[in-house]
C-alpha cells in the first residue's frame, strides 16, 4: 500500500486546514518544495500536492510552485486543487506530473470528465470528498444531492486511475479515518481507492492496511506528519509489511 504525504499549498505556502476551511490554516512551512523534497527523502515514493487556493477559486494559483516541486523530485506527483479544463490537465501531465486529480468538474460536466480520462487512460484521478456520504464540491463549501457511490458508478469503465476519497469530517482532525465508509466505497468499484481524512498515527494506518484486499491502494496524509504524530518511514514501512 503507498503512504501519500500531502503537501497543501495556500499564498505559496505550506499549510494544512481543518474539515478543509479556509479560515482554520495552519503554516507548517514557508517552503513546499522542499517540504515535498523531505518526504521523498524520508522514502516517499508518491507525493499528494494540492493548491488550495485554486480548488475555492475554481482556477491554479500555485502553479509555479507545483512546476518547482515536479522538477525538484524524482517521486511520482499527483496534483489536485482548481482543475477544471483540458488546457490545465495539458499542462500539468506536460510537465510531468504522474497524475492529475479532478474534483469538481466530475459533477458539474461528468461527460467532459469522461472524455479527458480517455483522453489521458490512468493519469486522471476523480476526487471525491464526502460528508455524510455526501458529495461536496466547490472546494467542499457546497454539498450536493448525489452520493459518493452514485457519483463513482458514473466513471466506471472510464480510464480513472484512482478514487480518491475524503471524509472532511475527519480530515485534519487526527481522529482516525472513516474505515467503514472507506471500505463501502471500495467494494462497489473496481477503479482502486486512495483514503484520505483523519490519519493520526500509525495505529490508523494499520487500521487501513486490511481495505487492500477491498480495492484500497494507498493513504493520505498530512497534518500527522507536519505535527510528529506519525513517522512518515514508520509509515512507509508498515504499508511495506516490514518490522518498525
Amino acid at each position: 500500500m503507498i503512504i501519500f504525504p500531502a503537501v497543501d499549498i495556500k499564498s505559496g505556502k505550506c499549510v494544512r486546514l481543518i474539515q478543509g476551511k479556509i479560515d482554520s490554516e495552519t503554516v507548517f512551512s514557508n517552503d513546499p518544495v522542499q517540504m515535498a523534497k523531505r518526504w521523498e527523502n524520508e522514502g516517499a515514493t508518491w507525493i499528494h500536492v494540492v493548491d488550495l487556493d485554486g480548488a475555492f477559486t475554481k482556477s491554479p494559483k500555485n502553479s509555479e510552485k507545483i512546476k518547482q516541486i515536479i522538477e525538484t523530485v524524482d517521486a511520482s506527483i499527483q496534483i489536485g486543487g482548481g482543475i477544471r479544463t483540458k488546457e490545465v490537465i495539458e499542462t500539468y501531465l506536460n510537465w510531468g506530473a504522474a497524475r492529475v486529480i479532478i474534483g469538481t468538474e466530475a459533477i458539474r460536466n461528468p461527460d467532459s470528465v469522461k472524455s479527458y480520462c480517455k483522453e489521458y487512460p490512468n493519469q486522471i484521478a476523480i476526487g471525491i470528498d464526502a460528508r455524510d456520504g455526501m458529495v461536496s464540491v466547490e472546494g467542499w463549501t457546497e454539498t450536493t444531492q448525489i452520493s459518493a457511490i452514485e457519483l463513482i458508478k458514473q466513471f466506471e469503465d472510464q480510464g480513472v486511475s484512482a478514487i480518491i476519497f475524503t471524509d472532511i469530517h475527519r480530515d485534519g482532525m487526527q481522529s482516525g479515518p472513516n474505515i467503514a465508509e472507506t471500505q463501502k466505497v471500495a467494494q462497489t468499484t473496481s477503479i482502486p481507492v486512495i483514503a484520505s481524512g483523519g490519519v493520526s498515527t500509525i495505529h490508523d494506518i494499520q487500521k487501513i492496511l486490511p481495505l487492500k484486499s477491498d480495492g484500497v491502494i494507498g493513504v493520505i496524509t498530512g497534518r500527522a506528519l507536519y505535527t510528529g504524530t506519525l513517522s512518515l518511514k514508520n509509515a512507509i514501512q508498515i504499508a511495506s509489511n516490514e518490522s518498525v
